[in-house]
């Protein structure tokens, strides 16, 4: 049959002659050729590499293989393999014989058992025995699921293995592990069965393109980038990947891996090896380019959660119940945006941000690695009067388009006023035309631009790679456990972060951006909770982790991130009052909650506007001010003594006058009022932070507390449920007068209050909380997990 075949090709002139064919049988067994990858890519692949090597010398037959019984698998593969599509470029004729003949050479295996495996074996051999054909080689394309790979790795080895002389060449696709213990463990399993050499572990990204080029851009470039391929030249580089579609009929995977083990630990991390790696005296050497790379790992420094800002689009959540069956109160921590902040102690890089970013349901599908440069001139001259080419001040930069976006091909575009650069003319060519695009706000005029002269999909390219044995392309074991090794301690640090919503697409608007300051990440602007409220949900679903509760801006994380988020909320509003009128009011409640509120601002907010604060008591328990149980106290011993506020501007509660405790006739609750309404306009609170007890009281307003839920007094005397009896507190009435009311809610214990607050309306005497409602002002919910789903 395949000695047919080869016959009829040599007659429509595809092949030399058939003396030609001498240099061996190689045989390519798809594992997984049913499923979405085959389908979408590999086979393609596997045709486009059947036109360009029928003439090598090499002989070919391809075994489509799967779980399925023989029929309908036969019948599923066949169907995929009639729709192949010729390239542009090829000649229908050849392409209709060459594609009639690809069918011929193709045939479906039911791989299931060790004896199946056998029975391949036998028939690869006898095929070859018949045809009077040498072995050159085999190639196993694991297009399965990782967990998959052992057992079959195992198979292979036993009974499926070329014989001596021909080479063994196993391609494996990622996941390869969810961590390094994971990654470590496949790595192990794996090399017993194969050796290192005929491993090909594919990242797709090393065979689009723009990727592809970096390493021999930079090698054939050599004498302009040396002098400007480091810290004092280059300001920052970004690599990104934004996608448009969701992850939806994808949450099985999705939910396990996240977007940065699906994206950033490879595909980008491959990229960002590819820039900071020292050059190699032979850039085509795979092993002296392996050693660069983990050198260039060795320099990363380590991540924490500071060093990345994470989303989730709005809709992920309902997507995941709907398809994995979850129940309505599952809520998923998985990011499906991420935007990472890497720096390297390598000398040529200190101190240069290399920023990675990918997401799902962002506004534009595109891919790119942009390299730019300082400018440190000033031109006289007026921008539209200056020579683009020559103009010192425009950006410089150098992009590596992967696709898609404005220019919806690969290119690499190098900025005029940097140099022209060496492109080797047999695969890339100068682009001209589409001078109305913009790249980085610049017009394509601008760039020397280059597209590859003949485009190919990165599956043909890898696939090609693995014929030629072209290693370089591929992620070795080494190579994948220095990834995993880098980014582990990041996974494992915000496996609890809270995640920005977003509603995806242009709505996002600059939701996501974010910015750099001091090497950490930060979104640049406050979440506006108004535009994250899911859509769907009711008042009642509070257990399904949302923007509102109790139809109030709702923050939620764990408690050590909320108490972080509410710091810096405070210290911005603080920041704004003072800008506006030179001064911040800060009303402060007592209880346990607050205190690790106090450490936080006491240690990590030096830039707090304390001189220009006035901190003001909510309410106060009866005891001497130097009583351990007094609020005061303990707002004492954890913020006050460690942060510069002037002397006149701290406010305690006169709760003990004339050695007495909360005497109604030594009017406590008048003095403090008049002392409010002298100093605070309109008696209206900058910020007033609150706590919630078990009871539903806030400040020392009780359930059916006489004093203090209406009327017109500001400051009163209220009774205790629990010792001490005696309380002063800010009533109701002031509370809500206050520009900001700030609610901190922490704690198991406060799960079931958390509950019913939830559902009930505003019931004041019930649950005095419930009338916390500012007139003019913002109310905003501080609840950490704990509270929010016990």
């Amino acid at each position: 049959m395949l000695r047919r075949v080869l016959c009829t090709v040599l007659f429509m002139g595809a092949l030399p002659s058939l003396a030609e064919v001498s240099q061996g049988h190689i045989s390519v067994v798809l594992l997984g050729a049913t499923g979405d990858l085959a389908k979408k890519y590999l086979w393609q692949g596997l045709f486009q590499l059947y036109m360009d090597q029928v003439s090598s010398g090499h002989s070919f037959t391809f075994h489509g293989a799967a779980l399925t019984a023989l029929e309908p698998g036969q019948r599923l593969m066949f169907d995929v393999l009639k729709k192949l599509a010729c390239p542009p470029d090829e000649s229908p004729n050849r392409c209709a014989v060459l594609k009639d003949q690809f069918l011929k050479l193709s045939q479906y295996h039911q791989l299931k058992t060790a004896e199946n495996y056998t029975v391949l074996n036998r028939e690869i051999e006898t095929l070859l025995r018949q045809e009077g054909l040498k072995e050159a080689g085999r190639i196993f394309y694991f297009s399965v699921p990782p967990f998959a790979y052992t057992e079959i790795a195992r198979h292979i080895n036993s009974s499926c293995r070329p014989p001596p002389g021909a080479w063994l060449r196993v391609v494996l696709e990622k996941p390869f592990g969810h961590d390094l213990e994971s990654a470590q463990q496949l790595a192990a399993d794996l090399t017993s069965f194969f050796r290192e050499e005929e491993m090909y572990r594919v990242d797709h990204y090393l065979g689009k393109q723009a990727v592809a080029h970096i390493l021999p851009f930079r090698d054939q470039n050599r004498q302009f980038l040396d002098p400007i391929w480091n810290r004092h030249h280059v300001e920052r580089v970004e690599i990104v990947l934004k996608e448009t579609v969701d992850a939806k009929g994808r949450t099985s995977f999705y939910e396990q891996y996240g977007v940065i083990r699906d994206v950033l630990q490879n595909h980008l991390t491959e990229a960002l090896m590819f820039l900071t790696m020292e050059l190699p005296a032979n850039v085509s050497r795979a092993e002296e380019v392996l050693q660069c790379k983990l050198q260039a790992f060795q320099s990363l420094q380590g991540l924490d959660k500071n060093s990345a800002v994470l989303g989730q689009y709005q809709a992920y959540a309902s997507q995941v119940q709907e398809e994995l069956q979850k129940a309505q109160d599952y809520i998923s921590t998985t990011p499906t945006f991420a935007g990472v902040l890497i720096q390297s102690d390598n000398l040529r890089w200190e101190g240069v941000p290399f920023l990675l970013t990918s997401g799902k349901a962002l506004d534009e599908r595109v891919g790119y690695v942009r390299v730019l440069f300082k400018n440190r001139a000033y031109c006289t001259q007026s921008e539209t009067l200056r020579d683009a080419e020559h103009s010192q001040c425009k950006a410089k930069q150098i992009i590596f388009y992967i696709g898609h976006g404005a220019l919806n091909t690969p290119a690499v575009l190098v900025s005029r006023n940097l140099f022209r650069p060496v492109m080797p003319e047999g695969s890339w060519r100068e682009a001209v035309g589409q001078s109305h695009l913009h790249i980085f706000g610049q017009p394509l005029s601008d760039y020397y631009v280059y597209s590859p002269v003949k485009e190919r999909d990165a599956y043909s390219v890898l696939i090609s790679n693995i014929y030629h044995g072209r290693k370089d392309f591929f992620i070795t074991t080494e190579n994948l456990l220095a990834s995993w090794a880098f980014w582990t301690p990041l996974l494992d640090s915000i496996s609890h972060q809270p995640l920005r919503l977003y509603p995806g697409g242009v709505e996002n608007q600059h939701l996501l951006d974010f910015e750099m300051e001091s090497g950490e990440v930060a979104f640049t602007v406050a979440e506006p909770v108004e535009l994250l409220n899911p859509n769907r949900l009711m008042p009642g679903d509070f257990r399904t982790i949302q923007s509102k509760f109790r139809q109030s801006p709702l923050v939620s994380s764990w408690s050590e991130d909320l108490i972080s988020q509410l710091a810096s909320d405070i210290e911005k509003t603080a920041s704004k009052a003072v800008a506006h009128s030179g001064q911040f009011h800060l009303a402060l409640s007592g209880g346990s909650s607050p205190v690790v509120l106090f450490q936080r601002l006491a240690r990590h907010h030096y830039a707090f506007p304390w001189k220009n604060t006035h901190i003001w008591l909510v309410d106060e328990r009866c005891v001497p001010l130097t009583d351990t149980e007094s609020n005061f106290f303990s707002l004492h011993s954890h913020l006050l003594q460690s942060v510069r506020v002037p002397y006149f501007n701290v406010h305690p509660m006169p709760v003990h006058l004339n050695q007495r405790l909360c005497v109604e006739e030594d009017r406590g609750t008048e003095l403090y009022a008049k002392e409010i309404m002298a100093l605070v306009a309109n008696a209206s609170f900058d910020l007033v932070l609150l706590g919630v007890g078990t009871d539903g009281h806030t400040a020392s307003l009780f359930p059916q507390s006489e004093n203090g839920l209406e009327g017109a007094q500001t400051v009163v005397l209220t009774e205790s449920p629990v010792k001490p009896h005696q309380r002063m507190s800010l009533s109701l009435p002031l509370i809500n007068k206050a520009r900001q009311v700030f609610v901190l809610v922490l704690g198991k214990g406060k799960h079931d209050i958390t509950i019913l607050l939830s559902r009930v309306g505003h019931e004041p005497r019930k649950w005095p909380v419930s009338g916390v409602s500012p007139s003019s002002g913002q109310l905003v919910w501080y609840v950490d997990y704990e509270a929010l789903l016990g």
